[in-house]
């Protein structure tokens, strides 16, 4: 997880970051910054459980995370900054939460481990590096 900066880094390189493809919602850009606030989000959750004791969590709707903040006008420069951020920040309060064996109770999973919650972040994470993949194949494609 902690790679995940640098290989979104690698990816955005030579592009603008802004490309499109007709499937999908968000930008490059748009994507590396749902990796961010997820990443924030759940550091932010097991943080919270670990300190306070607050184990109940809603869910929460990325769609309208990514309306309110404008994901597809955020600049990848800036996108990636706070990647690299929030990624840090996760692997601290990840590594916190393991280590006291915190547990949250989701309002629609039930109880979520903190290595549940690890597993379940890498896999969106690297799957979000496949959509920003499949944008920048298909925006580089010639046009016809």
């Amino acid at each position: 997880m902690t790679e995940l900066p640098a290989r979104c880094r690698g990816l955005l390189a030579g592009h603008t970051g802004y490309e499109r493809h007709p499937d999908l919602g968000w930008t490059p850009a748009g994507y590396v910054s749902h990796i961010t606030d997820n990443l924030r989000n759940w550091a932010e959750r097991l943080a919270g459980a670990r300190l306070s004791g607050a184990v109940d969590v809603p869910g929460y709707d990325p769609d309208l995370v990514a309306e309110g903040r404008s994901y597809n006008q955020i600049a990848p420069a800036a996108a990636l900054w706070s990647l690299e951020r929030a990624a840090d920040a996760w692997a601290s309060s990840v590594t916190a939460a393991l280590d006291a064996g915190t547990v949250l109770r989701h309002a629609e999973r039930g109880a979520q481990r903190a290595e549940d919650v690890a597993r379940n972040n890498a896999h969106d994470g690297h799957h979000h590096l496949w959509d920003i993949q499949r944008i920048l194949r298909y925006a580089g494609r010639p046009k016809v």
